[in-house]
């Protein structure tokens, strides 16, 4: 038969309160345990990420853009007056001599311009021979005219001369020796001014003769005008070279100064490189270059730094100094990169994705497990195309993620599987 027990309330109670108070402490102590872990890293794709490896020594700055090959020498042939095109007979890309015919342009008004023109220069050559006939039977007139004075002044002289010796002698009154010599040296003045008369005429003559010729030489050269204007309705090369352009069509109309052709000699070409203009501060003329033609690499040198960027870039020219690749050719895009100055013994690594030079970011290096990654401030310095220089953060030997992180921004520490 049972027998009941007898259970103390307060000792079950006392038990009870014993028991909770274990749960408790053993729940706060998890919990501060907890708190006091550090949280797992988060796990990154190593075959996502780049690592690099921090080296000691040569360090080459350079600089990289993107460009194309222009001729050194390109000449646009524009157009000397107005015209429409009527034909094109050279295409893009054809070779052509100073001499060859590239367009036909006509004008009928240049044309009856020129008719004009001949017409106003015939008037004026029969004007200006008409003037020296004229003029020279005018100054055969003077000539005519001073001789007789002088032939008559002659005799007057001759006439005083006869009266003075008659007059020594007493054969003729003092009267009429004076009225010879009067008249003697009457002659004598008309002669000089005949003479005066005849020497201005002659530079009268000679005014107008040269006047007239002005004239003529005048209506001569705007003749020659008109005729060189159509004449330059058959636009010529005028260089040996490459037809790269021609920029109108069949029936347009084309106005003075309007280009319309562009002839450039493609063995002569150079690189024009579009500079980020961050980076081209440290750009100097002469500084060496490369030139990527994708189908071989062409050593060259600066030669000219535009002094305005434009779109965020700057462009500098490099003269090319060996020869170029088959398919070289103007307008080709290419790769240059710029060689900014040569360190020796320096700490540098591969260029971080989101670092800039004389900065300071913070990069995830590999811990001596291979595994897991710290990230760690790391003061960064001068710059190149690929590579960065090291300040301080990091050591020679050391293993660096230089791939965009920001996804990890909130961590300190990741693992690399």
């Amino acid at each position: 038969m049972d027998i009941p027990r007898n259970i103390d309330p307060r000792r079950r109670l006392l038990r009870r309160a014993a028991i909770g108070l274990g749960l408790l402490v053993a729940v706060v102590g998890v919990t501060v345990g907890l708190s006091r872990l550090e949280p797992a890293a988060p796990t990154v794709d190593r075959s996502t990420v780049w690592i690099d490896t921090v080296k000691r020594g040569s360090f080459v700055r350079q600089v990289r853009g993107a460009g194309t090959l222009v001729p050194e020498e390109i000449r646009w042939i524009p157009a000397r007056t107005q015209g429409r095109v009527e034909r094109i007979l050279a295409l893009p890309g054809s070779a052509v001599q100073a001499d060859t015919l590239l367009l036909e342009l006509s004008n009928p008004e240049l044309e009856l311009a020129v008719q004009e023109a001949e017409s106003e220069l015939e008037e004026a050559e029969a004007a200006t021979s008409s003037l020296r006939v004229q003029l020279q039977s005018q100054v055969l007139t003077q000539e005519a005219a001073t001789a007789s004075a002088e032939a008559e002044a002659h005799q007057a002289r001759l006439q005083a001369e006869a009266n003075r010796e008659l007059a020594r002698n007493g054969l003729v009154p003092d009267l009429t020796l004076k009225l010879s010599e009067v008249r003697a040296a009457e002659l004598d003045k008309r002669a000089a001014i005949e003479q005066r008369r005849l020497d201005i005429g002659a530079e009268a003559v000679q005014a107008q003769v040269h006047e007239q010729a002005a004239q003529v030489r005048r209506l001569r050269a705007a003749r020659d005008l008109r005729r060189s204007q159509v004449a330059s309705l058959q636009v010529r090369a005028g260089v040996e070279g490459v037809l790269q352009q021609v920029p109108v069509e069949v029936g347009q109309q084309v106005a003075p100064g309007a280009n319309l052709a562009r002839v450039a000699e493609p063995g002569r070409l150079k690189a024009e490189v579009r500079i980020p203009e961050t980076q081209a501060r440290d750009v100097e003329i002469g500084l060496p270059a490369s030139i990527d033609t994708r189908n071989g690499l062409v050593p060259g040198h600066v030669t000219r730094i535009d002094p305005a960027a434009e779109n965020g870039t700057v462009t500098v020219d490099v003269a090319l100094d060996g020869p170029l690749p088959k398919g070289a050719r103007p307008d080709l895009s290419v790769d240059g990169t710029i060689e900014l100055q040569r360190l020796e013994n320096v700490l540098h690594v591969g260029r971080p994705a989101l670092g800039q030079e004389q900065s300071t970011v913070g990069l995830f290096r590999l811990e001596p497990d291979g595994v897991h990654a710290s990230r760690l401030p790391v003061k960064l310095g001068r710059s190149s195309v690929n590579a960065i220089e090291l300040v301080d953060g990091l050591k020679e030997g050391d293993q660096v993620v230089l791939s965009d992180m920001s996804a990890w921004d909130a961590y300190d520490r990741v693992r690399l599987d």
